[in-house]
């Protein structure tokens, strides 16, 4: 399967899906609260996942005392803390800015790796991580990068830098957890364990009161947790399988590129020519960071 166009094609949708998933977090964080709306997505998808997981030979191994711990901490970090940001900043900014900043994730975790794991840091890596963070800064203050001393960041790109710090304490704990764990069963745990800690949140967030939900806000939510959750992860998971996880990982330059598409294209999103300088540096140097690991 390893050379299978089957499995580049799957690689290339998984991408597309995430891409899809700032346009149907902005819809639903337009209408529902963060936390309802984080714990409504996992709720989908721990349902979907259990389908998965207790039928014949996906049955889940039991957990020692120390990886219930990890896994817990997966789910506070990749679940909890990662969706109330991704919410909460879509109702504040564009689809496409999001999508853009959230690019940033390889390149936060190069260099977490690095300071946690003495991971190498290569010259082209180094460049990467400039160009990248300079594309950031653009698409951040919108061309203004003084304004960064002088305003500081505002609420809804604060948010979804809180995603990328998420994500990034998700993977190292996660590349601890799969030292003894199957990625798929990690995932499931975390996201059950997210799921039940975002439970009393999402009950306390109402006040009694049971969110507005249309047709639009519960199309978008069920793609936030079939699609964006458990396929699209899946996918991946059977990427970095078959290719490994720095060939997989290049792929992922494709998610805002998608995000952008799709936000143009669903959300009438306009798009400044700082947008797209912006946003060309972040692909460009996430593209460099990835090229040094495959």
């Amino acid at each position: 399967m390893q050379n299978s166009p089957i499995l580049y094609v799957k690689l290339v949708l998984t991408m597309a899906i995430w891409g899809g998933t700032f346009v149907a977090g902005r819809v639903v964080s337009q209408t529902i609260n963060p936390f309802t709306a984080s714990f409504s997505r996992f709720a989908i998808a721990s349902v979907c996942l259990g389908l998965l997981t207790f039928p014949g030979q996906n049955k889940l191994p039991r957990l020692t005392f120390r990886q219930v711990l990890l896994v817990i901490l997966l789910g506070l970090s990749g679940v909890l803390a990662y969706n109330i940001f991704f919410f909460v900043g879509l109702k504040e900014i564009s689809a496409s800015r999001a999508g853009l900043i959230i690019a940033l994730n390889p390149v936060a975790i190069t260099i977490s790796s690095r300071i946690f794991f003495q991971e190498k840091l290569t010259s082209l890596k180094i460049i990467g991580i400039f160009i990248s963070f300079l594309g950031a800064a653009l698409v951040i203050t919108e061309g203004n990068i003084s304004s960064l001393i002088a305003h500081g960041v505002g609420k809804g790109e604060l948010s979804i830098l809180g995603c990328v710090v998420s994500w990034v304490i998700y993977s190292l704990l996660g590349k601890l957890a799969m030292q003894e764990l199957s990625a798929l069963t990690t995932t499931t745990y975390a996201i059950w364990s997210g799921t039940i800690l975002l439970l009393p949140l999402a009950i306390g967030e109402q006040k009694n009161q049971l969110p507005n939900i249309n047709l639009l806000t519960g199309v978008s939510l069920a793609y936030l947790g079939v699609l964006g959750t458990v396929v699209a992860f899946n996918w991946y998971y059977d990427g970095i399988k078959a290719i490994s996880a720095a060939k997989a990982a290049i792929f992922i330059n494709l998610v805002p590129v998608f995000a952008i598409i799709f936000s143009v294209l669903f959300l009438q999103e306009s798009l400044s020519y700082i947008l797209l300088l912006g946003g060309s540096l972040v692909i460009l140097g996430v593209s460099l960071v990835n090229k040094s690991n495959a």
